[in-house]
């Protein structure tokens, strides 16, 4: 795990009061709440793979949300009773980055969804992914239209 003097170097001032004291960003004004471009979001203090855009989808919340993890071991949940309320919390296991909540009014068969702040997020886009090093991750994605048909 990386020393706090070393997160506060490495992060935005919003990244480190999210990821590494549990705030919370506002709504509908961060980074991914909108993005809707292929790739994989990764822990902001790791870089370990966390959600991809394949499983996110438009929560009206104003925070980008996610029915499932691309790893749940990479997923700590732990018991939330802060501002008067029971909730779950979800933690990045390797970064121990406060990621955000999970609740179970998600879309989908397991019908959840994790409500993610961005500021402990990184985006790699799909694009990226080979050259970043999650190049095992493309098989996430379906292939492009063109690719998917065979050709005469």
């Amino acid at each position: 795990m990386t020393d706090k003097s070393s997160l506060r170097d490495k992060l935005t001032p919003v990244q480190y009061a999210v990821a590494c004291e549990g705030g919370t960003e506002p709504p509908f004004q961060n980074a991914y709440w909108d993005n809707h471009e292929p790739g994989l979001y990764v822990d902001v203090i790791s870089g370990e793979p966390l959600f991809a855009s394949t499983d996110k989808f438009d929560s009206g919340t104003g925070w980008p949300s996610f029915t499932k993890p691309v790893d749940g071991q990479e997923i700590v949940e732990v018991q939330d009773t802060s501002h008067g309320m029971v909730r779950t919390e979800v933690r990045s296991k390797t970064g121990d980055a406060h990621l955000g909540h999970v609740f179970p009014d998600g879309p989908g068969p397991e019908g959840m969804r994790y409500c993610i702040n961005s500021a402990s997020l990184r985006f790699i886009p799909l694009g990226d992914l080979e050259k970043e090093g999650y190049g095992e991750y493309l098989k996430l994605f379906p292939p492009p239209p063109d690719m998917a048909q065979p050709k005469n």
